[in-house]
């Protein structure tokens, strides 16, 4: 038993070694996946904004949650919730890859691409920040209805040119992402 660890100890390790070089001139991942996240409360969220908006999974078996009420009293003072966040807050994918958007959050996000960041479509989200473009009209704009991720989905963004690309949530403006495509 002892001499088929070490033997396949051995492989493995000889294996890694022989990737290593290989995943170094592969360069850039071809695909990329981003977690929005967020801990709404849903007895709050529900009752404000109709049955059924939150769906916080981390609230019965973990306690995490914050009231609509707080979301805005902390986006006010210039504190957002740090509970409302896309993951990672950067990424490099090689041209030609996938962002991958997926929401474990209890709301809906858009994950949407702006010139520069800045305010979204919820004014008292958005700390004195001017709304940007890209968000100005909220879903009324097909631009933003079409960047919806409704909680438990998946939303696939390919054919970005090289350069950097700026997104960020039109709701929750705080949550922004920076890809660079190289």
């Amino acid at each position: 038993m002892r001499t088929f660890s070490v033997l396949a100890a051995l492989a493995v390790i000889t294996s890694l070694a022989a990737a290593t070089p290989a995943m170094a001139q592969a360069g850039q991942p071809r695909q990329v996946q981003i977690v929005a996240l967020d801990e709404c409360d849903p007895a709050t969220f529900n009752a404000a904004l109709g049955p059924d908006f939150c769906h916080n999974i981390a609230l019965a078996p973990l306690g995490f949650a914050t009231t609509l009420e707080d979301l805005f009293a902390k986006a006010a003072a210039g504190h957002p919730d740090p509970g409302w966040d896309f993951e990672p807050d950067q990424v490099t994918i090689k041209k030609g890859g996938v962002v991958s958007v997926v929401d474990q959050g209890g709301e809906l996000h858009t994950f949407t691409e702006v010139a520069k960041f800045g305010g979204g479509f919820v004014d008292g989200l958005n700390h004195g920040d001017a709304t940007v473009p890209e968000c100005a009209g909220g879903f009324a704009k097909l631009g933003v209805a079409r960047t919806r991720v409704l909680q438990g989905s998946r939303f696939d963004i390919n054919g970005l040119s090289k350069g950097k690309h700026l997104f960020q949530c039109c709701i929750h403006p705080w949550m922004r992402v920076e890809v660079n495509v190289k």
